[in-house]
C-alpha cells in the first residue's frame, strides 16, 4: 500500500501496475499475489485513504471547543487531507485505474459514514433544545456534499489558501446552523464552549440515521 501511494505522487491516478510493482521493489507476478486485479488493489488503497482521512477527522470532531472551533476543525482536516495527497484522492474518486466494474465506490462510502457521524452529533443536539432532529440526516450530508465539492474546486484551482477555503466553508456552515437554532427561538454564541449534559457519545457511524422528535421551543441557551 506505501508503495502504491508513492507511485500514485510520482505518476499521478494513472498509474500503472508496473509502476506500482517497480516502486514496491518487485516484479508484477509478485504483485499479483497479493492482488487479483487492479480492481482488489484499488479496494485495498481505497480502504487506506480512508482509514488515513477517519484517523484524522475524529479528533477534530470530538474535541472540544467552541461550535465555531469544532466546525473549522472538522473542515481543515479534510482539505489538509486531500491536499497532502491529492494522488490518492483523485485515484479513489475517479477510479480510473481499474480494470473491471468495481461493487464498492469508495469515496461514496466515506461521505457516508462522515455525513452520518456528523447527523448523530447534530441530532444530539438538537433534541437537547428540544427542537425538531428529523432533517439531522439530510442536512449532514448536504453540508458533507458542500465541503467536498468545494474540495474538488479548489485542488483544480488552487485561487486561495487552504485556510480562507476552511474559513469561508466554516462560516456558510455556521450561519446554517445558527438559522436553523434561531428558527427555534435559541441563539448560540459560536465563540464560547457549548456542552451538553450529559455530553453524548461520539464515533465514527456506518448506519446510524437520527429520528425526529419534535419538542416544545426553548429560549436562548449557549
Amino acid at each position: 500500500m506505501d508503495a502504491t501511494i508513492r507511485a500514485l505522487t510520482k505518476h499521478g491516478p494513472e498509474v500503472g501496475m508496473d509502476e506500482i510493482a517497480a516502486e514496491a521493489g518487485v516484479t508484477k507476478p509478485v504483485l499479483y499475489r497479493h492482488f487479483a486485479d487492479k480492481s482488489d488493489l484499488y479496494l485495498a488503497v481505497g480502504q487506506r485513504g480512508t482509514d488515513l482521512l477517519m484517523n484524522r477527522l475524529k479528533p477534530a470532531l470530538v474535541d472540544e471547543g467552541t461550535p465555531y472551533e469544532r466546525i473549522y476543525r472538522a473542515v481543515d482536516s479534510y482539505l489538509a487531507t486531500i491536499e497532502e495527497f491529492p494522488e490518492l484522492y483523485h485515484f479513489v474518486v475517479r477510479r480510473s485505474f481499474t480494470d473491471k466494474p468495481v461493487e464498492t465506490d469508495i469515496a461514496t462510502e466515506d461521505k457516508r459514514i462522515i455525513a452520518n457521524t456528523l447527523a448523530r452529533l447534530l441530532g444530539d443536539y438538537l433534541r437537547a433544545f428540544d427542537m425538531d432532529s428529523g432533517g439531522a440526516e439530510p442536512w449532514a450530508h448536504a453540508a458533507v456534499g458542500m465541503v467536498q465539492s468545494a474540495g474538488d474546486w479548489w485542488l483544480e484551482r488552487q485561487s486561495m489558501t487552504r485556510q480562507s477555503l476552511s474559513d469561508y466553508l466554516t462560516k456558510i456552515i455556521w450561519f446554517a446552523v445558527d438559522g436553523l437554532l434561531r428558527s427555534g427561538g435559541i441563539v448560540v454564541d459560536p465563540q464560547m464552549p457549548l456542552s451538553l449534559e450529559p455530553t453524548p457519545p461520539l464515533r465514527l457511524v456506518q448506519h446510524d440515521s437520527p429520528q425526529g422528535d419534535k419538542g416544545d421551543d426553548r429560549r436562548a441557551r449557549g
